[in-house]
């Protein structure tokens, strides 16, 4: 009984850290889509531009391997970014977009 006690201590302790943690990685993550140009292309909630999809709901579409791919390595249409932004603040704006999660009307 004492061990699920401190189990559920901790949790409650921890919780609160873990969630703002995730939500600067967020904001950090989306203030780094905004200053390294993927607003010239892409448009999240109606702002942005529109040579790339609208990533307002990329976080239902994709899954973070997907948009690790599409980030570092390119397409057709995309050049790679994975020279550009690498370590945490690639890990920050795949939180970011991930998060994007709107429903997208086609």
């Amino acid at each position: 009984m004492r061990l699920w006690l401190a189990a559920l201590a901790i949790l409650l302790v921890c919780t609160p850290a873990a969630f703002g943690s995730r939500r600067s990685q967020r904001e950090h993550g989306a203030a780094l889509f905004s200053e390294s140009g993927c607003l010239h292309c892409h448009t999240i909630r109606n702002h942005g531009g529109s040579k790339g999809p609208d990533l307002s709901g990329v976080g239902r579409r994709l899954k973070e391997a997907q948009m690790r791919h599409q980030i570092v390595n390119g397409s057709k249409l995309m050049p790679p970014f994975g020279e550009v932004i690498e370590g945490n603040d690639l890990t920050d704006l795949l939180s970011y977009l991930h998060s994007c999660r709107d429903k997208v009307k086609k």
